[in-house]
């Protein structure tokens, strides 16, 4: 884990992304989506490190996914440094971000509730 690149303007976690080897995460210049990711324009628009410091409830660009969309609530309610805290743990107990090109274990959820409740616990609920 790179702590270090935190998240993008989305809530997806660059500080575990399998691309980060060769990428130093959303905020800078070397991000491979800085000329598409709708998100990472509207937040720099609006002079926000992230979606997740908008008042707006929306879900434009990677915001329709599940997983983007509860990593950006996680951070709302609890704090990028929570989110970064939980993940490390998981990882650790050996929950995967990336197992398979940019699939992993918080790719399983259907609901963003229940994916804030396993990157809180690390467990699936039953």
């Amino acid at each position: 884990m790179k702590r270090e690149l935190g998240f993008g303007s989305c809530g997806l976690a660059c500080c575990l992304c399998s691309e980060n080897s060769h990428c130093h995460g959303c905020s800078s210049d070397e991000c491979p989506g800085s000329a598409w990711c709708e998100n990472r324009k509207c937040s720099g628009e609006k002079g926000l490190t992230g979606c997740w410091q908008c008042a707006e409830d929306c879900r434009k660009g990677l915001l329709g996914k599940i997983k983007s969309c509860a990593f950006t609530q996680f951070i709302k309610r609890y704090g990028a440094e929570e989110l970064l805290n939980c993940l490390e743990r998981n990882e650790k107990n050996g929950v995967v971000y990336h197992r398979e090109g940019i699939s992993g274990d918080y790719d399983d959820f259907t609901d963003p509730e229940a994916l804030i409740q396993f990157i809180r616990t690390g467990k699936h609920e039953v």
